[in-house]
């Protein structure tokens, strides 16, 4: 089933030259479906590469998902174009009446501030309470997992010495749960952050429960009510050249950021990025859809509580 898109968005004809069924609007307006509503926080500096990062992992799916994207007015983007924003994004006073079977909130490069010193802290912090009542399941990504165990449960963050930056081993600690359906005993995933939670935080808390961790990278997932909140500290949406991108822009302007760990071949940086993780993420995110989304959604999404 495809993917319903805003009209005109940009990620639609780079997903169709992957062979990925998307339709806009427009056409889907004449199916007598109800789709699956996806809304999708994009708080990365480079809206329309996380669109269709993000985009490509949705599709993996038999079943019909409707993508929204919701924004800040709080804050303005400075690396996306204003009429990009304008045209596909709509500010979280609009959408707040309204509800969702799903709910991807993103990353975000403000990790070294305090929460309270960012300044849509008190906006996002009202988005993380407003999803527990208004939408079935939300993934939180890498900074974005961070504040939200921190507005949910008080949990702190650490900053690192040197950033987290690399492909690491994780480790499945409940391969019975459906979000881990059909993965191996460990699974690759890209981290790029300069702070951390600690298990220790998260096993005193009795609400949550880590789900996934490595010895490199530490915990890397955590889930909350029974899976309609889940945790994730690194970005298995990374497409293959994100972290390559990232090093570069880096290299030589910052000294707290080494080469990525176990990322390119022969761990030279001078070949291509060895790409480990992408079975994993297609699978995380169909799981997502299928067991926490689609399976626990009511039929009338006003039902959702």
């Amino acid at each position: 089933m495809p993917l319903r898109l805003p009209d005109r968005l940009p990620a639609i004809d780079i997903l169709k030259k992957e062979n990925i069924f998307v339709i806009d609007n427009t056409r889907a307006n004449t199916q007598d479906i109800r789709p699956l509503k996806i809304v999708i926080l994009n708080l990365m500096p480079i809206k329309i590469t996380t669109e269709t990062d993000l985009i490509r992992l949705l599709s993996n799916t038999p079943l019909q998902l409707d993508v929204h994207f919701m924004k800040l007015k709080s804050h303005t983007p400075k690396n996306t174009p204003i009429e990009h924003m304008m045209m596909f994004y709509r500010d979280f006073e609009l959408m707040e009446n309204e509800k969702f079977d799903g709910m991807i909130v993103t990353g975000a490069p403000v990790e070294l501030l305090d929460y309270e010193e960012v300044g849509y802290w008190e906006e996002i912090n009202k988005i993380f309470q407003w999803a527990r009542t208004h939408v079935t399941s939300t993934l939180y990504i890498c900074w974005a997992a961070q504040a939200a165990l921190y507005s949910h449960y008080g949990i702190p963050k650490y900053q690192l010495k040197k950033k987290m930056f690399g492909v690491f081993n994780q480790h499945t600690l409940h391969p019975q749960l459906p979000i881990f359906r059909g993965f191996d005993d460990i699974f690759a995933m890209p981290h790029s952050r300069h702070t951390e939670i600690r298990k220790e935080d998260i096993y005193n808390c009795k609400e949550l429960q880590l789900i996934a961790e490595s010895e490199e990278s530490g915990v890397s997932m955590v889930m909350a009510r029974g899976g309609r909140d889940i945790y994730i500290t690194g970005h298995l949406e990374y497409s293959p050249l994100t972290l390559d991108t990232e090093y570069r822009r880096d290299k030589g302007i910052r000294n707290d950021v080494d080469m990525p760990k176990n990322y390119y071949v022969d761990d030279n940086p001078d070949n291509k990025p060895l790409v480990t993780w992408r079975a994993h993420a297609n699978l995380l995110y169909s799981n997502w859809i299928n067991y926490y989304v689609y399976q626990e959604t009511p039929f009338d999404i006003n039902d959702i509580k």
